[in-house]
């Protein structure tokens, strides 16, 4: 099996002055994670696998030289069985490109790094995918349902860091550069975004927003 993704980015938009003042860099990001297409076949170049070891086929350029995959330390949600390697990214351009498709990704440049936990919020994306593919992000989302899965009060860890779930929101893609409650930084936060994914296949044109606080 093959899931095809074919990536949406986070772009600086027309709106920077409405919510620089809510992020520690003073950008603004204006769509968020990738989508991706049924099943096709693989076509040229290494696969990049999902969760389950099959074969994502990613359309676009190639994932950023500033992604690092791994090697920062651990995601974990126990509540809906999630524990991935934490890879780190930063914003180049405006736009933010998690490069894999089993692994979280620290934002470096908004918010704070995670050992700094409590200075300021630590902004952390994954991937979730359609078409039968596996990303971290599905373990968060409810795809029947239309609405996330983790619930309030839900442990994660983030780099050793632990966290509860404060309150999880689904914003429109095309609305979530101006959500301040989003991009605030705050000590403490935590703020995890990935796609929804839609029971009916389609592309996602929706985001799942996860906030906690250090525990």
């Amino acid at each position: 099996m093959t899931t095809r993704h074919t990536t949406k980015r986070w772009r600086r938009g027309s709106v920077l002055g409405a919510a620089a003042g809510v992020l520690a860099v003073g950008m603004v990001v204006t769509a968020i994670v990738g989508l991706t297409l049924p099943h096709t076949r693989q076509t040229g170049g290494p696969p990049t696998l999902d969760l389950a070891g099959h074969p994502v086929q990613v359309d676009g350029p190639a994932p950023s030289a500033s992604a690092t995959p791994s090697g920062v330390g651990r995601f974990a949600a126990p509540s809906v069985g999630l524990d991935v390697p934490l890879g780190a990214l930063s914003v180049v351009d405006d736009v933010v490109e998690p490069p894999g498709f089993t692994s979280a990704y620290w934002v470096r440049n908004l918010g704070v790094a995670p050992a700094d936990a409590a200075h300021g919020t630590v902004f952390v994306a994954m991937h979730s995918l359609r078409g039968g593919g596996v990303g971290p992000g599905n373990a968060l989302i409810d795809v029947a349902a239309g609405r996330p899965r983790i619930a309030t009060g839900a442990a994660i860890t983030v780099d050793d860091v632990r966290y509860r779930v404060t309150r999880t929101e689904t914003v429109g893609k095309g609305d979530i550069h101006a959500d301040a409650e989003v991009w605030a930084n705050t000590p403490g936060r935590l703020v995890v975004i990935t796609c929804l994914q839609r029971a009916d296949g389609e592309r996602s044109v929706s985001n799942v927003v996860v906030e906690a606080m250090r525990a």
